[in-house]
């Protein structure tokens, strides 16, 4: 029993340590007074006034736009990465390719950045391109991390797949191409769902790298807000911040949803076909037994 309180003591604690933050941010986000730190009543005055705060709102669809490019594009290559990855297993530079995927977890977000910063400068040097920073290096720059986190997340699922599904498909006719869209991408599919839902909160949440190879007019959201805090933190930010929680909360929980939705679906399927199978088995006769025609 005293194992069992103390488990859950520290759950509750740790549940505390990680969302109480948060919760005191949508309360505050409420207080009618403008100095954060004092409580002046409940009021929705700052949600009406984001509609008259142009620049902030602007900078909460620049980032919004930014990580949905984001994670689409994170989660094409990381996926593609994860299959060269486990499914091509021998093939000149493999160690290297695995370590270049890699690399953005370990690497100090500030070399990256500045790294990013000198590539666009050079390109624009030599190509003419990018002619200005803005949405598009934004973009790139979070893709090339973002894809890292998806590769992991993708290769560890198909590391844990029955190779065997695939080889059958591949047995009856079907080309690689339509057993990786018709397979594979179905089953690792929780795993590409998971994947884009950390590249989108990843590039949502970056200050770094944008304040690298971001430009005039391309203010994300993180920068907006690391901006305004320096003279102190405004009601409005807490609105902002409020409205980007419940957003993303609702988006989690419908890939959640969903998800287990298709997981539970595939289950029942396998456990259909192999009643199924079974049954059919059992309707068989038995040639062996039969006896002979003629036989007396």
């Amino acid at each position: 029993m005293k194992r069992i309180r103390f488990s859950s003591l520290m759950l509750v604690v740790g549940l505390l340590f990680i969302y109480l933050p948060m919760l005191i941010l949508v309360i505050y986000s409420f207080n009618a007074s403008k100095l954060v730190t004092v409580w002046g009543g409940w009021s929705i005055k700052w949600y009406v006034g984001l509609l008259d705060n142009s620049q902030l709102m602007g900078s909460v669809l620049r980032s919004l736009e930014i990580a949905c490019y984001t994670a689409v594009a994170a989660v094409a290559l990381g996926t593609l990465a994860a299959f060269v990855l486990t499914r091509i297993t021998h093939f000149k530079g493999r160690t290297l390719f695995g370590g270049l995927v890699t690399a953005p977890l370990v690497m100090p977000e500030v070399i990256t950045g500045l790294s990013l910063l000198l590539l666009f400068v050079a390109m624009a040097q030599m190509i003419g391109w990018p002619q200005e920073r803005g949405i598009v290096t934004i973009w790139i720059a979070h893709t090339t991390f973002c894809a890292a986190y998806v590769a992991v997340v993708v290769s560890a699922r198909l590391r844990e797949l029955d190779l065997s599904i695939e080889e059958a498909a591949m047995d009856l006719g079907a080309r690689p191409w339509k057993v990786f869209f018709l397979i594979t991408i179905p089953m690792i599919a929780p795993s590409l769902a998971a994947g884009g839902m950390m590249s989108f909160a990843l590039s949502l949440d970056d200050l770094v790298l944008a304040s690298f190879v971001s430009g005039p007019g391309s203010t994300t959201l993180p920068m907006e807000v690391f901006s305004a805090v320096r003279l102190g933190v405004k009601p409005e930010i807490n609105a902002v911040a409020s409205l980007i929680l419940l957003a993303v909360s609702i988006v989690t929980f419908m890939v959640w949803f969903f998800s287990r939705r298709a997981e539970e679906a595939r289950k029942k399927a396998i456990q259909q076909a192999i009643e199924e199978s079974a049954a059919d088995s059992w309707k068989q006769p038995d040639v062996r037994r039969a006896p002979a025609p003629g036989a007396a």
